[in-house]
């Protein structure tokens, strides 16, 4: 493995691992019943969508602008007590920069890229990964700050949508993740326990708030970026959703 390989901290892992460490035994980590899946960017590929803005004319790094100004304004009304619909926000941001750029048809652009962002492929180890992850028999949902079309339409082009319990979206909850009340929510309709449940993202943040919530967690780290040590750290760290499932059969060898 690279440098990004995967790595199991054990219960009370919320202390700073050695970002040098090799991989550890597996044995102290409990086993999630449930696992809850973040969607954007976890599940689905979102690296396509930096080519909808350059034909737009914009520079491709603006794409990654523009998805972190929307969840920073989210996650901003979540706290002053609002819970925006995600496609709203979004539509928003967006006119924003295309205006900024002197696009001259904005409105026809915002419907290009939010069409895009409907039908992005999942990332190349997410159908295995899921069927590991589902033969092994841990129940999987997903929670997502956006609507549950999204995960909808992502699952069934990737023919996994049977693997999948629920579709869960924040919309139903009381406000956005890293809310506790987001996550305090999908166990509610799952009918599980915090100790009993994972949460699965490549977002530090989403991983933060659901330790917070009493989750364990588990950050797929496809980048083999450094997580950053402000935030809690999760209880397993790896490449790939492939990873992840060999870990948590207990599959996994250093």
């Amino acid at each position: 493995m690279n440098h990004a390989s995967a790595e199991v901290l054990l219960p009370g892992g919320a202390d700073a691992p050695d970002p040098q460490r090799g991989p550890t035994d597996t044995g102290g980590l409990h086993r999630p019943d449930l696992i809850i899946f973040d969607v954007n960017e976890t599940l689905s590929d979102m690296s396509g969508l930096a080519g909808r803005f350059t034909e737009l004319g914009l520079p491709h790094l603006v794409a990654a602008t523009w998805f972190a100004g929307l969840l920073r304004d989210g996650f901003a009304l979540t706290v002053t007590g609002q819970n925006p619909p995600f496609a709203e926000v979004a539509s928003e941001a967006l006119r924003g920069l295309l205006e900024a750029h002197g696009v001259p048809d904005v409105e026809a652009g915002v419907e290009r890229i939010m069409d895009a962002f409907m039908v992005l492929p999942p990332h190349p180890d997410v159908v295995e990964g899921v069927q590991l992850l589902s033969d092994s028999g841990i129940r999987l949902v997903t929670l997502s700050n956006g609507s549950t079309a999204v995960a909808e339409g992502l699952f069934e082009r990737s023919g996994i949508r049977d693997r999948f319990e629920r579709m869960l979206s924040v919309q139903d909850a009381s406000a956005w993740k890293p809310a506790s009340a987001a996550y305090r929510y999908a166990l509610d309709v799952c009918d599980a326990e915090e100790q009993d449940s994972m949460l699965v993202a490549v977002h530090p943040w989403d991983v933060h708030g659901a330790h917070r919530a009493g989750l364990s967690t588990a950050f797929i780290n496809r980048a083999g970026v450094r997580y950053p040590q402000f935030f809690a750290q999760p209880d397993v760290q790896a490449e790939s959703l492939i990873e992840l499932a060999h870990i948590l059969t207990g599959e996994h060898r250093p």
